[in-house]
């Protein structure tokens, strides 16, 4: 239906998996997202105050909706470790109807 939330996603690494988890159990409690995968350990490579240098980090991938995606954002880089977290989100231009349906009732949008 028009008007409706679509899927949304959230990217953001973090220092590690306990960090991770920390993040995506409060955006759930707040119900923000429907669901959080941690990914495992990768290596970054970056450019920081000028300076590029590399570490290991732990990726976490949130699933929302539309609606939710601007405050989901925030809120992540509100509670996030790091002083300047990496959080990126975007809306989806696709999703299987299940998926789409469990993603707009989130927070009792659907």
């Amino acid at each position: 239906m028009a008007g409706d939330p679509v899927p949304a996603l959230v990217w953001c690494p973090f220092p590690d998996e306990e960090a991770a988890l920390a993040a995506i159990h409060q955006l759930l409690d707040e119900r923000l997202i429907a669901c959080g995968n941690v990914l495992g350990p990768m290596t970054c490579v970056f450019v920081w105050n000028g300076q590029k240098d590399a570490g290991r980090e732990t990726g976490a991938l949130l699933k929302t909706n539309s609606d939710l995606l601007d405050a989901a954002v925030n809120r992540l880089a509100e509670i996030h470790p790091y002083e300047e977290p990496a959080v990126v989100g975007w809306r989806c231009d696709a999703a299987a109807a299940g998926t789409a349906g469990w993603l707009a009732a989130i927070a009792g949008n659907a």
